[in-house]
């Protein structure tokens, strides 16, 4: 009975310690799960607040469209910068930079390193293959800048033997200047930003940028005499071949921001020239231009494969595809399509001017070399999945312009307009007057419409 007593007791005592121990950890818990609750409210809130992420590349050493100053800011300025800031603020997204240098910009983008590259990047065939162009923002051409005293005056003279020319390093104008001036010394600088420097060294007597930044070198460096511009070339952003959906995103914005005026004032900001790169009309003949620039590509992969030029079942395919391209343009921007001649005569004449294109790099190629399964295979590859891939968004691109030009009630280019556009493929005259003549009849049949 004692001993019952005895652990009643003890029960008894121990039964206040029980209780206040689960009432204390009752409370500490709810305490807890609240600050868990209000930490996760939190993170929500701060999910919402924050923007969604638009990852620009940019080179920070390009005037005018990209420099970085790092003493006066992180961000870079420029006028392709403030394209950027325009196009992220149109999104709803803020902008992360990412440093790019020129010779790794090729496998950066393909490597998704960001989601588009807004430098003053020229278009290319070789780039319009890899990834995808925006319409062209502005333009611009190659010029050499030698001293005032300099007795070299012409192309030709820069195109001798001995003569020593530096050039920015693995981007579009190294390229340009070993094209133009094959037997002269071309000089790679490891960057941009050291090229005009390298007029100081012995044996450098010219250096090469572009009409854009010129004005800029000249300034830093008075006496400078250009020679140029040598060449007619677009600046565009450049997308990752996976990001094709923000390329059409970016160039329905690039149209609404040309017709509003932004593309304008961001262009006399940063004293670019005033032509208007992202009307209807003039994204169709540079998308025109674009699309017939890949047409060595093509038959050189032709020629490895000893495919014929013309293929007409391919030709037949692709004009049913345009007209079908045509129409479902013509539906989302809700005008009728032309009629099925116009279109068929419109991607004929460009199929045409294709095949002339072809037949003139094949007629001055060099013969074939002894080809391996190994390389057709490589160029069957590359014409099936990086060319023709590129030819049908072109080709897209094309399609919805047209009904755009249509919608909008905007004019017709001139033959003027298109020579030049197209000036660099020495397309033979007939070429120009049937693409001219079916662009026109497409056009004016439309609005008959």
């Amino acid at each position: 009975m004692s001993v019952l007593k005895n652990v009643s007791r003890r029960t008894n005592r121990s039964r206040p310690a029980s209780i206040s121990y689960a009432i204390a950890f009752a409370l500490n818990l709810a305490a807890l799960l609240l600050a868990l609750g209000c930490s996760q409210t939190a993170r929500l809130d701060a999910s919402q607040d924050a923007k969604p992420e638009l990852r620009v590349g940019t080179s920070g050493d390009y005037a005018p469209f990209s420099v970085r100053e790092p003493h006066l800011s992180h961000v870079p300025r420029g006028f392709s910068i403030g394209v950027a800031e325009a196009y992220a603020k149109h999104t709803g997204r803020e902008i992360r930079w990412i440093d790019f240098i020129w010779p790794n910009l090729a496998p950066d983008l393909a490597a998704d390193r960001f989601d588009l590259a807004l430098s003053g990047v020229t278009v290319r065939p070789d780039r319009s293959i890899l990834g995808r162009f925006s319409l062209p923002l502005t333009i611009s051409g190659a010029v050499a800048l030698v001293p005032a005293e300099s007795a070299l005056k012409t192309r030709s003279d820069l195109s001798r033997m001995g003569v020593g020319i530096a050039v920015n390093a693995g981007g579009h104008l190294e390229r340009t200047a070993r094209k133009l001036f094959p037997e002269a010394r071309v000089v790679p600088i490891a960057t941009n930003a050291g090229v005009l420097g390298a007029l100081d060294r012995d044996g450098i007597s010219a250096v090469i940028t572009d009409t854009l930044e010129a004005p800029h070198w000249q300034a830093r460096r008075p006496g400078l005499r250009p020679i140029g511009p040598l060449t007619q070339d677009r600046k565009a952003a450049w997308f990752p071949v996976s990001r094709e959906q923000e390329a059409r995103r970016f160039d329905l914005w690039m149209l609404a921001a040309e017709k509003e005026g932004t593309l304008a004032a961001l262009r006399e900001q940063h004293g670019l020239p005033n032509a208007r790169t992202a009307t209807p009309t003039a994204a169709l003949l540079s998308s025109l231009d674009e699309r017939l620039s890949l047409m060595i590509d093509v038959a050189q992969a032709k020629q490895i494969l000893g495919s014929p030029i013309e293929d007409l079942e391919r030709e037949a395919r692709v004009l049913a595809a345009a007209g079908r391209g045509i129409e479902r343009a013509a539906e989302e921007y809700g005008t009728q399509a032309p009629p099925d001649a116009a279109i068929r005569d419109f991607y004929a004449s460009q199929i045409e001017a294709a095949k002339s294109i072809q037949r003139t790099w094949t007629a001055h190629a060099p013969p074939p070399a002894a080809t391996t399964k190994d390389v057709q295979l490589r160029a069957q590859t590359t014409l099936d999945q990086e060319i023709r891939p590129a030819l049908i968004y072109l080709g897209d691109r094309i399609a919805r312009l047209v009904s755009r030009v249509l919608a909008e009630g905007d004019r017709a280019p001139t033959r003027s307009e298109l020579t030049l556009a197209l000036a660099r493929h020495n397309l033979p005259e007939a070429r120009i007057d049937a693409i001219a003549d079916a662009i026109t009849a497409l056009l004016e049949e439309g609005d008959r419409r």
